[in-house]
């Protein structure tokens, strides 16, 4: 794969956030180029044999969930974690059977769970996180959650990286971009502690009877504008570097994924850039002495498959732009100018009232911070709808557990 060099970046104490790169060639032979960057295929191999991809799924089609597995690279793991309706027909049973069926045709193995499983609650609970919980005692519904489900599975096992990608992708072909891009930002990003967000090169949709190829999202449009007046605000100069404030598909460092904390819903994403901006900004004291001596490395790449999904309407669009502002606003490092600009907007906009301030979201502790061997043996035990096919056995080939129970650590700080 060859990308487009990235020649500039703008700092944030230890975060390093990269101007938005280009795929130039999906398959790009090893000719150099000026201006480019060339990742071979043994560099990306290397990196996706120790990939976990995370597909979040609410009640998708089995003909979309199987297009985006057949577009995830074969040496990744396949984590997907469902909140896909158990009545009146159980959906989640589709879906399981869906992923089981194509492992034992790829011949891989995968992990499947439902997020509503009162096991899966009962073993988060134990394992340390209770904010996890709602007042049903079942883990709360919100594509966070699922994150935060997807990232310990990940952890157990015994993988480095971990990337996601939504359920609702109609291209495949855009799936395997998404994970090849993953695995050529994740290399040229040389850390421990990175992260490879995806600019999607459109998003089409129908306008009068023909296709329109959309540049930005209507919501990414308002996240990247206000965080980037964020960083404006500490610089003293305007920037339009952040192209990514939405970005559901993305990847990281295990070693730095379980440092994050994570918001609930769809304040996820941008909270991503908060929670980096908070811990190893600088404007905090941190207490990673290790990620602010070794910095994080933020690569923004844009794709060149268009972006196909299903259109969520704008009552959809305006929730995922108002969590975003939410986490903004009540952060500890944003200045009181643009906590004040926010206020105004959001009154503008209709989502508050006078005298009203924006709601808090929640958030996460680190999912480092769970004790994940206490955490399998409960999903093991309670998890009805935990899930570990293995296509690899069932073609007569030796297993590859997708949870390695010999590297599960006891705790990770």
């Amino acid at each position: 794969m060859r990308l487009a060099e990235s020649f500039r970046s703008e700092r944030f104490g230890a975060v390093r956030i990269h101007e938005l790169q280009r795929v130039i060639e999906l398959d790009s032979g090893m000719s150099a180029a000026a201006g480019s960057r060339i990742v071979g295929a043994d560099a990306l191999h290397a990196v996706e044999s120790q990939m976990v991809i995370v597909v979040p799924c609410m009640n998708e089609t089995r003909g979309v969930i199987e297009g985006v597995l057949s577009g995830i690279p074969h040496d990744c793991l396949i984590v997907l974690v469902s909140n896909s309706d158990r009545a009146p027909v159980d959906r989640y049973e589709i879906e399981a059977q869906t992923v089981e069926q194509y492992c034992r045709l790829a011949g891989r193995p995968a992990i499947t769970v439902h997020q509503r499983d009162p096991g899966v609650a009962g073993a988060f609970k134990a394992a340390g996180l209770p904010e996890l919980i709602d007042d049903s005692g079942l883990v709360r519904s919100g594509k966070g959650e699922a994150m935060l489900i997807g990232m310990a599975l990940a952890a157990m096992s015994g993988r480095r990286y971990i990337g996601y990608v939504d359920a609702d992708n109609y291209v495949p072909g855009s799936v395997h971009e998404y994970c090849k891009v993953y695995a050529a930002g994740l290399h040229l990003a040389d850390s421990p502690y990175a992260m490879v967000r995806i600019s999607w090169h459109s998003k089409p949709k129908l306008r009068d009877n023909r296709l329109f190829f959309s540049r930005k999202g209507r919501s990414s449009q308002i996240t990247n504008e206000w965080l980037n007046r964020f960083l404006a605000e500490y610089s003293g100069f305007g920037t339009e570097v952040i192209a990514t404030g939405n970005a559901g598909e993305h990847a990281m460092s295990l070693d730095l994924g379980l440092k994050l904390r994570l918001a609930g819903g769809f304040a996820v994403e941008p909270y991503e850039y908060m929670d980096l901006f908070e811990q190893f900004g600088g404007i905090l004291e941190s207490t990673s002495a290790d990620v602010m001596a070794n910095s994080v490395p933020v690569m923004q790449i844009e794709t060149r498959n268009p972006h196909f999904h299903d259109n969520k309407g704008e009552e959809h669009v305006q929730g995922m732009r108002m969590q975003a502002l939410n986490v903004l606003y009540h952060s500890p490092v944003t200045l009181p100018a643009i906590r004040q600009q926010i206020l105004e907007f959001m009154i503008e906009q209709g989502a508050l009232g006078p005298g009203q301030e924006p709601p808090r979201e929640r958030i996460y502790p680190p999912v480092g911070t769970l004790d994940l061997d206490l955490l399998y043996d409960a999903l093991d035990a309670e998890a009805l709808s935990f899930r570990q096919p293995d296509g690899l056995a069932a073609a007569g080939m030796p297993a590859s557990p997708p949870v390695d129970r010999a590297r599960i650590p006891r705790r990770i700080m």
